[in-house]
């Protein structure tokens, strides 16, 4: 791939840079990024692609307001509360690694009596209001289902005094 440069801009002045390249091969950086996305996703590197994958699909697949609401009402639900389990404790850094890990152990182990209040607090708070928006939506729900059997109702008794 070569860049040109033209210091005439498109009106035909100088003084302007305009940077083209003429012999872009779109398809080919097209295979290689999709070679490097396969090697990086053997390797491991993107472990939740399928999930991603199957997630774009879902959202493809909601085509109205009414399924993609309870779709999001359903991943709302299951992502509401925060993890306040352990987690292991590694360091990569070859260097002082075992240091390093004792020192993150024991900072964690100060802090956890605060965090842990702290996440049962939000995971209370997270859960109150994923209740109040499912039960906001189940009212509003229901009172636009009986509006609609009502109109409904109400249209047939209309085209039966029109015959």
């Amino acid at each position: 791939m070569t860049m040109q440069t033209d210091t005439t801009n498109t009106a035909g002045n100088p003084g302007m840079i305009s940077i083209g390249a003429g012999d872009v091969n779109a398809e080919q950086i097209m295979a290689d990024i999709r070679a490097r996305v396969a090697a990086k996703t053997a390797r491991g590197a993107y472990r939740d692609m399928r999930i991603a994958r199957a997630e774009k699909a879902n959202l493809v697949n909601l085509s109205d307001d009414e399924s993609f609401l309870k779709y999001y009402l359903e991943c709302l639900r299951a992502a509401v509360f925060v993890d306040i389990n352990d987690f292991e404790i590694r360091e990569r850094r070859r260097f002082g690694s075992v240091f390093l890990v004792v020192l993150k152990k024991f900072i964690w182990n100060i802090l956890k009596f605060y965090t842990y209040r702290l996440w049962s607090q939000q995971n209370q708070i997270n859960g109150l209001l994923v209740t109040a928006v499912e039960s906001l939506d189940e009212k509003y729900r229901a009172r636009i289902e009986k509006l609609e059997r009502k109109l409904g109702a109400g249209e047939k008794r209309n085209s039966k005094l029109e015959i």
